[in-house]
């Protein structure tokens, strides 16, 4: 699983691939880690990283921007992208003008397009289609524009947070 996380306003790329008995293989912005953790209750983790325990606490909250944990006595406020979550892919697609990249939200193949270069296109008009866990997702214009480049063809295998599509 890939997720982009800010903190004290740095972007850093996270990778986490599980591994057998709560063991995970944790890369930041390329550097690889080994982390053993350990739910001990909902929103608090036990964690032993490089010979070292630490107890973390989620803060409880319903804004993702408010989003914390709290490792020790220290808090780290944070903000979470995650490719495939709905909510990031909006926060991210929140400007008018400019050019603008559709991502996949989820790996999968692309069944059909719905448009080609050059054609103008309203937010909310499917652009193509994706076939993801046996199922069609249609992947709509998130505004107003024109398709200024198709980045896959029909057939195409993508992965989550792929790009797909320029509207401009």
């Amino acid at each position: 699983m890939k997720v982009w996380v800010e903190i004290a306003g740095e972007r850093r790329e996270v990778r986490l691939e599980a591994d057998a008995g709560g063991v995970y293989r944790v890369t930041v912005d390329g550097e690889e880690r080994e982390i053993q953790a350990e739910l001990l209750r909902p929103g608090v983790l036990s964690l032993l990283m490089d010979g070292r325990a630490y107890r973390v606490v989620a803060e409880e909250t319903t804004e993702a921007e408010d989003s914390a944990v709290h490792v020790g006595r220290e808090r780290f406020a944070y903000r979470m992208e995650d490719p495939r979550s709905l909510r990031s892919r909006r926060r991210t697609n929140e400007h008018g003008e400019g050019p603008l990249t559709v991502k996949a939200s989820m790996p999968g193949r692309v069944v059909r397009l719905l448009a080609a270069e050059g054609d103008a296109v309203t937010a909310g008009q499917g652009v193509l289609v994706v076939e993801a866990m046996k199922m069609q997702n249609e992947v709509k214009a998130p505004k107003e524009g024109v398709v200024a480049k198709l980045l896959v063809a029909s057939g195409d295998a993508v992965g989550a947070g792929q790009d797909l599509v320029v509207i401009e």
